[in-house]
């Protein structure tokens, strides 16, 4: 049986798969948040290491955190619905379970959902970090108020970062439960939300922590770059972005093909150019 849902204003959701060597990292980050008054919910997707011992000494520890843990492997998208399925607050805002939030972070974009009525949900700009955040100096591309146009290249938001309107999430029923989005769950919901009128921010200080793995894009089976293109034709279809969207939608069949700091460069240039 699930838990009832907790009613503080903000909820935290994360979902976790052999997570044990950053978990604690993450978890500690987001427990030590400036803003005190939050729940933060963490599914267990199926874990094989020692994942669920270390959330449940955490759970022992903290009586805002609950646990909730998947028989079998689901993916991502659908273990975040189940802890969206128990968000009792205001915001629900997005943790992965490899990366930290600044100490800051729950209170600047709960501050600025509160004083800013037309944005549905709000990110941050996102600082690359090897073993602790700033040692690479380098930030994920920003733009304060991304448009349509500006998921083309790529997604313009920190997903992990984002803290929702947690009526926003449930009016776009969460993340897709099909294999036709596995990996590009991200994508595919935040496309969904501006094709259904809903507007995005990102907030300009460096309040998430991006563990970075250069490698990891390019290790990815076919089958999701192929999964990819299709979420990324369908969504700009639905945004009114075709036929313009066509190249960028099957570049993800094309990107193993090039190096991964070219790549960047083309990224950071297009999102330099559209944030002037």
């Amino acid at each position: 049986m699930e838990n009832v849902q907790d009613q503080r204003p903000v909820t935290v959701v994360m979902s976790v798969r052999d997570g044990e060597k950053t978990l604690d990292a993450a978890i500690s980050s987001v427990l030590n948040q400036s803003y005190p008054d939050f729940q933060l919910i963490i599914c267990d997707d199926a874990s094989s290491d020692g994942t669920w011992e270390i959330l449940r000494n955490w759970e022992r520890r903290d009586g805002r955190v609950t646990l909730l843990r998947n028989e079998v492997n689901a993916g991502a998208g659908p273990s975040r619905n189940r802890c969206l399925a128990l968000a009792g607050g205001r915001y629900t805002a997005l943790m992965d379970a490899d990366d930290v939030s600044m100490p800051s972070r729950l209170a600047e974009q709960a501050a600025f959902l509160e004083a800013t009525p037309g944005i549905d949900f709000v990110g941050t700009k996102g600082e690359y970090f090897c073993r602790e955040p700033g040692d690479l100096g380098k930030c994920y591309w920003f733009l304060s108020r991304p448009q349509k146009t500006d998921f083309l290249m790529t997604l313009p938001f920190v997903h992990a970062s984002l803290m929702f309107r947690t009526e926003v999430l449930r009016a776009l029923g969460g993340y897709r439960d099909s294999r036709t989005v596995r990996r590009s769950e991200d994508y595919d919901l935040l496309m969904r939300a501006y094709a259904a009128g809903f507007h995005g921010a990102n907030l300009a200080a460096p309040l998430y922590g991006i563990r970075l793995d250069p490698e990891s894009y390019q290790r990815r089976k076919y089958r999701y770059r192929f999964t990819e293109c299709l979420v990324k034709w369908r969504g700009f279809s639905r945004m009114g972005l075709m036929p313009r969207g066509i190249p960028y939608a099957i570049k993800p069949l094309f990107v193993g093909l090039i190096p991964h700091k070219i790549l960047e460069a083309m990224k950071e240039r297009y999102y330099s150019k559209a944030g002037e």
